[in-house]
């Protein structure tokens, strides 16, 4: 296969610390195409050093409207949709050399997740097979504001051997950071549609740190899966209390517009 055509996209924000790994293992393909959402530190900066790096600057729509939006600017039609703390192995660069790409194919990448220097094997975190390579004229990521998935409809799936290195954690810092957004944006992409009390937020951070744990063996892993289980708890609680508070607002304005009608 021809390095030629398949395009990859990144969306960043604010990506200094990994993208210069990320982009360094891109470096034999033809187009790397950075979709920055106001990136205020060096990404735009790193990622321009790379002649085959070009970087388009746009608003954040959710993740899913804005990967689409990044896939349209691309000049292929195969695109490789790679987060801004991924690595391709060297094993999967030679994977996609010898790829014979077919139209109503959709392609998933299997992640080994690092954090403290760790492969986390636990936690739910492997093999963490993700859909990333696809035709944008056969299908496209769901407009979904977090999780977002390409969609596979009808299409065949077929998985890559070869793995991605992630490095999205570097600190506790990193997880809270990203608990803050995340559970953020479920709580707005549910308000209204979805039910939610103290209790309800309760039970599903008690049972997502249960399952990490426990059923997904966190605790082989040593002081990286407890840190993990815990994270896993501690947003799945905030995503509920927060789409629980979103809700009292939704009802507390629809009382305040029938008052003033009447």
């Amino acid at each position: 296969m021809d390095f030629k055509n398949i395009s990859f996209t990144i969306l960043t924000k604010n990506s200094e610390k990994t993208i210069k790994a990320t982009l360094e293992s891109l470096q034999d393909f033809e187009e790397v195409l950075i979709y920055d959402n106001g990136s205020t530190d060096e990404t735009i900066k790193i990622a321009k050093t790379y002649n085959n790096t070009k970087v388009f600057e746009g608003v954040f729509e959710g993740f899913g409207k804005t990967h689409n939006t990044a896939s349209s600017l691309a000049k292929n039609d195969w695109i490789f949709s790679i987060d801004s703390d991924e690595i391709l192995s060297p094993g999967l660069i030679q994977e996609l050399l010898r790829l014979k790409l077919e139209e109503n194919t959709v392609y998933a990448v299997s992640r080994k997740n690092f954090y403290n220097g760790k492969w986390i094997h636990s936690c739910g975190w492997h093999p963490d097979f993700q859909y990333r390579l696809y035709n944008r004229r056969k299908t496209c990521f769901t407009n979904a504001e977090v999780h977002e998935q390409i969609k596979v409809n009808l299409a065949q799936i077929k998985y890559l051997s070869q793995p991605l290195f992630h490095t999205s954690y570097q600190n506790l810092s990193d997880f809270l950071s990203k608990m803050q957004h995340y559970s953020e944006l479920f709580a707005k992409e549910n308000a209204g549609r979805k039910r939610s009390s103290p209790w309800k937020a309760l039970l599903h951070g008690s049972f997502a740190f249960f399952k990490s744990y426990f059923l997904k063996n966190g605790v082989t892993n040593g002081y990286e899966g407890f840190v993990i289980s815990s994270y896993n708890g501690i947003t799945a609680f905030y995503k509920y209390l927060k789409l629980f508070e979103k809700n009292q607002s939704l009802k507390e304005a629809s009382k305040k517009s029938v008052l003033s009608k009447d």
